[in-house]
């Protein structure tokens, strides 16, 4: 059976958004970070289905309607150094998912447009710590041909030891496109209510 047309342009579109991603890559050399090794096709084809399955969720609606929702602390800093996360929109119905076309969470921008909406900067996978002890790795997943970092401890209540793997598939990061944090973005200062002493720095993304 034929695609309707419109099924099409996005199919289209998703799959330009991904070749154009893929283009962009730098040497495995150049990037500080971690980063696949680019001779392995599967993991180039892993990447280009996470932009295609995410390319959709540039627009905020679209994640909130599928399920991701605001989760945990809202700006997440790095507690041992620079940089940030950004806002972690989380669907539970992908904990676990090593599937590239079904990330945990989408991070978006601690800005807002003219119309009162975040930009997409990164994918998240995330997976349960099957012991619940930091000092085994035995379970460690890996994506891309990289290993999921972790584990780690929860950051908000309930969320179990757990690994993850970040792609800031949608916003440069100095540190490399698979590194946790980046430190080219910072999270807004809170402002303390009046007649209080500003907050300690909250706790972060601790590994």
């Amino acid at each position: 059976m034929p695609l309707p047309r419109t099924a099409k342009a996005l199919f289209a579109a998703s799959a330009a958004a991904a070749s154009l991603f893929l283009a962009a890559l730098p040497p495995a050399q150049a990037v500080e970070g971690p980063a696949p090794d680019p001779r392995d096709k599967q993991a180039m084809r892993d990447m280009a289905t996470a932009i295609a399955a995410t390319a959709k969720y540039v627009d905020e609606r679209a994640a909130l309607r599928d399920g991701y929702v605001p989760h945990g602390q809202e700006c997440m800093t790095n507690p041992f150094g620079v940089g940030t996360m950004g806002y972690h929109y989380v669907k539970q119905a992908n904990w676990g998912s090593t599937d590239p076309a079904r990330p945990t969470a989408l991070l978006y921008s601690t800005e807002k447009d003219r119309h009162g909406r975040r930009k997409l900067q990164t994918v998240e996978w995330m997976s349960t710590d099957r012991d619940q002890d930091l000092k085994t790795t035995d379970d460690r997943p890996r994506m891309f041909g990289l290993p999921f970092d972790g584990p780690m401890p929860g950051h908000w209540p309930g969320m179990p030891k757990h690994y993850d793997l970040h792609m800031w598939a949608y916003e440069k990061n100095p540190a490399g496109r698979f590194h946790n944090w980046n430190p080219g973005l910072s999270c807004p200062p809170k402002k303390p209510a009046t007649g209080t002493t500003p907050p300690a720095p909250g706790h972060g993304h601790g590994h």
